[in-house]
């Protein structure tokens, strides 16, 4: 649908207007100039209350002097009379058909800000940023998205300084690569004596056991050559002791004692070999913790990249007003600059971009005190507005040839307009130029 704006205007008796008529330029900027205390906002201020409704209305609106009550007329593209007239300036909107219509039909196409676009260009950098998001449908997902980023970052912050102290605290534990793995036991290291001290205790025992049946054959020996009497009974004895004797000695030669010694050593230094297990089982889990907490890290980041691309795709694929146009951390930015950086004429086009998105049928803004820009940008935004089909009505402090009208004394310089009369003496009417 092509967007509706202001074919012609005519204004009479408001605030510092007498009588003022103008064809605004359908496509670009319309600058209406003069001095100060001329009248020039007078006529933004007249569009604003024609189109805007009561919320527009200047607290003195009828001129001061003027014994004519105010009278606006407007006629727009796409055919509708708009007027407000009378007394009580009350509003009337005629279609081409002639059907009568008020407010709400002028609501439909007339947007707010378009009428007071200072009010979103001074508002903070964040707001804008909310109004832009609102528009092109993306707010509320893009504000869970950077509170999703926030609380990440935040909690990899947290998880990065506990790893940074894990590192340090590691780095600086002892370690001994000559101890054991476990914490050595007294007890056992008791038991396993008592163990090797009673089986050399059974070796001895069998020695002992060796030696005596030695001892009972040397004996017998001697009985049997003073005994040749006994001789039978005494050989079958010496036979047997014999067989006993061989058998203990082939235990007796395979037997070799245990040493205790090392174990008597580590009971002697278990203390020691205690502190440097422990100290190497803290460095370990200082190295552990430190890995886990590098680990959970790295998963963070990794995350809080993944939901840095889902605002870049969000933003990439969403129907902004202008083709550099971006939101960055809550700010809008355009052509990589913030508000604060941005030109004048890009500051201007971003925001009557951004009005224009709100209610693409008003094709029209309205812009107060342009004296505060160059003829360079004033040229180059009112080339942009003609690009993009858009009409700017604005006003100049400024006698200039770029001002397309310039109001004198509430009058449009040029137009013959006679003074105003007495009402009985009046040759002519509200609303005739």
């Amino acid at each position: 649908m092509e967007s509706i704006k202001i074919n012609k205007l005519e204004i009479e008796n408001v605030k510092r207007i007498k009588a003022v008529k103008i064809e605004p330029t359908a496509n670009g900027l319309t600058i209406i100039g003069g001095n100060n205390n001329q009248g020039k906002t007078s006529v933004l201020d007249s569009i604003a209350w024609a189109l805007g409704g009561d919320n527009f209305r200047p607290s003195k609106a009828q001129r001061e002097g003027s014994t004519i009550p105010p009278n606006l007329h407007f006629v727009m593209s796409n055919g509708l009379i708009v007027e407000r007239k009378g007394k009580n300036s009350s509003l009337k909107v005629t279609d081409p058909d002639g059907n009568k219509g008020g407010q709400q039909l002028l609501n439909e196409f007339v947007e707010q800000l378009a009428l007071n676009l200072p009010k979103f260009m001074e508002s903070p950098s964040r707001e804008k940023a909310k109004t832009l998001l609102k528009i092109i449908g993306i707010g509320d997902r893009l504000t869970v998205l950077e509170k999703e980023e926030k609380d990440l970052y935040n909690e990899r912050l947290a998880i990065g300084r506990i790893a940074d102290q894990k590192k340090k605290f590691a780095k600086e534990q002892p370690y001994f690569p000559d101890a054991p793995k476990e914490l050595v036991s007294p007890t056992e290291l008791i038991r396993q004596q008592q163990e090797i001290l009673a089986r050399n205790g059974e070796n001895q025992k069998k020695r002992e056991r060796a030696d005596s049946y030695r001892k009972s054959v040397a004996f017998l020996s001697q009985e049997v050559e003073a005994m040749r009497a006994k001789l039978q009974k005494k050989e079958q004895e010496l036979s047997d002791a014999k067989t006993s004797l061989n058998v203990a000695m082939m235990d007796a030669q395979e037997l070799h004692d245990e040493s205790t010694a090392e174990l008597e050593q580590s009971i002697m230094n278990i203390e020691e070999i205690n502190r440097r297990v422990r100290a190497n089982m803290d460095k370990d889990k200082a190295e552990e913790d430190a890995l886990t907490y590098e680990e959970q890290y790295n998963s963070l980041t990794a995350r809080i990249n993944g939901v840095q691309t889902s605002k870049i795709n969000l933003l990439k694929n969403a129907d902004l007003p202008l083709p550099e146009l971006s939101v960055e951390n809550g700010e809008l930015v355009y052509k990589g600059q913030k508000w604060d950086n941005m030109s004048g004429s890009d500051r201007l086009r971003v925001g009557t971009a951004i009005v224009r998105k709100l209610n693409p049928k008003c094709g029209f803004v309205l812009l107060d005190k342009l004296e505060q820009m160059d003829l360079h940008t004033l040229n180059e935004f009112g080339a942009w507005l003609e690009q993009e089909g858009l009409q700017a009505i604005a006003t100049r402090v400024s006698t200039g040839d770029e001002c397309s009208i310039l109001i004198e004394d509430g009058y449009v310089a040029g137009q013959n307009i006679p003074e105003e009369q007495p009402t009985e003496q009046k040759e002519w009417k509200a609303g005739d130029f």
